[in-house]
């Protein structure tokens, strides 16, 4: 059984490509990362011109013309059909309140640089004093609320850049 890929070109192009679909093109490397391409006896100018290897994600340069090209292998497919994101990283940009409360205390000003676990605020909420820390790196962008202001579930707290 052989595998199948999904090349993506240029973000809007999906092609289906098996291993033997691959093993079908006749290519001579020039060395540099240019090759010579034979398909269907028709002749192609082949260069790399840029690799990100851990993201499968290349420029290839075909004829003097430049295209961006995802590859995703049969790991990658299964990951994305089930939701996930390969190498996502956090994007929060609002903190909110979990649940109804009094701000005790704020340890973060507006313009404020933080670094992830950075502790950003205090709430009070059912005789337990519950600690915020940041999820990520940013900028205090906004802060909704003061101290000794009682909050409901779901209320803006803190928005960053």
């Amino acid at each position: 059984m052989s595998a199948n890929y999904k090349i993506t070109v240029n973000k809007n192009v999906t092609v289906d490509v098996s291993e033997a679909d691959a093993a079908s093109f006749d290519a001579l490397s020039l060395g540099n990362s240019k090759y010579h391409v034979l398909k269907e006896s028709v002749p192609y100018n082949a260069e790399i011109i840029d690799a990100d290897f851990n993201a499968k994600k290349y420029t290839v340069r075909i004829n003097n013309t430049d295209y961006v090209v995802d590859i995703a292998n049969p790991l990658d497919q299964l990951i994305k059909e089930m939701g996930f994101a390969v190498g996502a990283t956090k994007q929060v940009n609002s903190i909110k309140a979990p649940m109804p409360g009094l701000i005790l205390e704020i340890n973060v000003e507006v313009g404020q640089e933080v670094k992830e676990n950075d502790p950003i605020l205090i709430l009070g909420a059912m005789k337990m004093e519950n600690s915020f820390l940041s999820p990520r790196d940013g900028v205090i962008k906004a802060i909704a609320v003061s101290k000794d202001q009682a909050v409901d579930k779901g209320q803006l707290l803190i928005e960053f850049e």
